[in-house]
């Protein structure tokens, strides 16, 4: 990766990113700009929903991790692309492999929040694992990792 291509990626990373504690549980949260977090509750509220969750582990091989999490809501045509800096957030995929619970937040307003449970525990393990031997300096390459049912 290029000194240029390593800075468009950092431009891109979402930085509304917190681990909080929910009842004793360190839980990964994306934040939204208020609007769009009423947007994308106001498609699926009330509705039988399911959301695919995909994580893209991208890494150079130089030690720079970055992870795309893409985020697909069965209703609603919601479809959410977050790209986040694992150099900089490993606790947040920490917290991810240990309660596989991921909420997305209001940034306006903090009350507001919808949780995802994450089915594949297993899967959550292996996506650290990959992001730390990444961040490690391991053989650059791209991952894949689909947490649906």
């Amino acid at each position: 990766m290029t000194n240029n291509e390593l800075n468009e990626f950092l431009k891109k990373c979402h930085k509304d990113l917190s681990v909080e504690d929910f009842e004793g549980k360190k839980v990964p949260c994306i934040g939204f700009e208020g609007r769009k977090f009423d947007d994308i509750l106001n498609k699926v509220a009330g509705k039988p929903l399911s959301v695919d969750t995909n994580l893209n582990i991208l890494q150079d091989g130089l030690g720079h991790v970055f992870v795309e999490i893409l985020l697909t809501f069965s209703y609603g045509g919601i479809n959410e692309k977050i790209l986040i800096n694992a150099n900089e957030n490993l606790e947040f995929f920490e917290s991810l492999a240990k309660n596989t619970i991921l909420a997305i937040t209001s940034v306006n307003h903090p009350e507001k929040i919808f949780m995802i449970q994450l089915p594949k525990p297993e899967r959550t393990h292996e996506a650290l694992e990959i992001i730390k031997n990444g961040l490690g300096k391991s053989t650059g390459n791209k991952s894949k990792l689909n947490f649906s049912n």
